[in-house]
């Protein structure tokens, strides 16, 4: 298990696809990356000699955001949006999707799990409700 950047990227997989266990690097970028490093993207991770992760690690550093820079920008962007009140930055804060999906079904990821919303008796109101039956 080859460890680029302190991700440890699994060895037994396609370069092309172990690749994509770094945040922020998707199938796109991927490829990207094995051109630019001048490396064979059907190659397996564990056979990467050490010239060859050095160069990955360089392509790495040198032209993408990735991990914890990229986590911090996205946050950062999203702080930004709830400082000044925007609607993205208002739906960010309650929770609620973003871009403009449906609310009434759905959005489960977001709004958590079911909530049944029923009406709160006192006991004299359950009481009075078993009398009529």
């Amino acid at each position: 298990m080859p460890r680029v950047l302190g991700i440890d990227i699994p060895g037994r997989k396609k370069l092309e696809y172990s690749l994509r266990y770094i945040y922020g690097v998707g199938p796109s970028i991927s490829k990207e990356i094995c051109e630019k490093a001048k490396l064979n993207p059907e190659m397996k991770a564990d056979d990467l000699k050490d010239d060859e992760i050095q160069r990955l690690v360089a392509v790495l550093q040198n032209d993408y955001r990735i991990e914890g820079d990229l986590r911090r920008e996205i946050s950062a962007n999203i702080r930004r949006l709830i400082s000044i009140g925007s609607y993205r930055g208002r739906r960010h804060r309650a929770g609620l999707p973003v871009r403009g999906q449906r609310t009434k079904t759905n959005a489960r990821t977001r709004k958590g799990a079911k909530r049944t919303v029923g009406v709160v008796r006192g006991k004299e109101a359950r009481s009075a409700a078993k009398a009529v039956k």
